[in-house]
């Protein structure tokens, strides 16, 4: 068993019920492989501490800025909460090193990992709230999350790439983008694409990804850069 006293250390905190504290590092696989574990996995705080995050972020938007529309401050919470956004957020946390995984789930780093980070921390706030209130949520959250609401102010990450490149192509060049698909391969429930986007006969960027909206979004963001829009 990971020992997560120190987790308690390193996050300057200290849970009343430590079972709460490891119940949000479960995932399903581990249990499969543990069945006579005596707790459950984590999807039920996950789901309580998703609600909480978005109480507190939708809180905290509404309040530091009355003047902004319910379209802006929308936008800018799903980039805040998305699971890129805390996964990030709870691997520099450490939480990588307490996940409770089968031997299988515990190979897998790339994209399904980032998945079970982000879950985690959703669970993690879950726990954290049934055990010391939304207070100290808030103030959790407020040090740990909302400062990266600045750099996606600064570098326009709220608003979707593919949007942006429109706009911008619409703008600048007085053309609409368009998308194709270059490469596919994989089977059906595996597959994976590289998408072009195109300036006319322009071929500005690429992108891959597991789905064609993935791989367009990835090419899209490729083209600002190449662009420097």
């Amino acid at each position: 068993m990971k020992d997560f006293s120190q987790l308690e250390k390193k996050l300057g905190l200290k849970f009343k019920n430590k079972d709460l504290l490891i119940q949000a590092f479960i995932h399903r696989s581990y249990l499969n492989e543990n069945p006579k574990f005596y707790l459950d996995h984590n999807e039920r705080l996950e789901f309580l501490g998703d609600a909480v995050l978005e109480i507190v972020v939708t809180k905290y938007l509404y309040q530091k800025y009355p003047k902004k529309s319910e379209g802006e401050l929308t936008n800018w919470r799903a980039a805040l909460v998305n699971a890129q956004s805390l996964s990030k957020i709870a691997k520099n946390l450490g939480f990588g090193e307490y996940l409770l995984l089968s031997r299988g789930e515990t190979k897998d780093t790339g994209k399904a990992r980032q998945y079970i980070l982000a879950n985690t921390f959703e669970a993690f706030l879950g726990a954290f709230y049934l055990d010391q209130g939304l207070e100290k949520v808030r103030q959790f959250v407020k040090t740990h999350l909302i400062k990266e609401l600045a750099k996606i102010l600064k570098e326009g990450l709220w608003r979707d790439a593919k949007s942006s490149f429109q706009e911008e192509g619409q703008e600048r060049a007085r053309i609409t983008p368009n998308y194709k698909v270059l490469k596919e391969w994989g089977p059906d429930h595996a597959k994976h694409f590289v998408i072009g986007v195109f300036l006319g006969k322009e071929l500005v960027a690429e992108g891959e990804g597991s789905s064609k909206q993935e791989a367009e979004e990835k090419a899209a963001q490729a083209a600002l850069r190449a662009k420097n829009w």
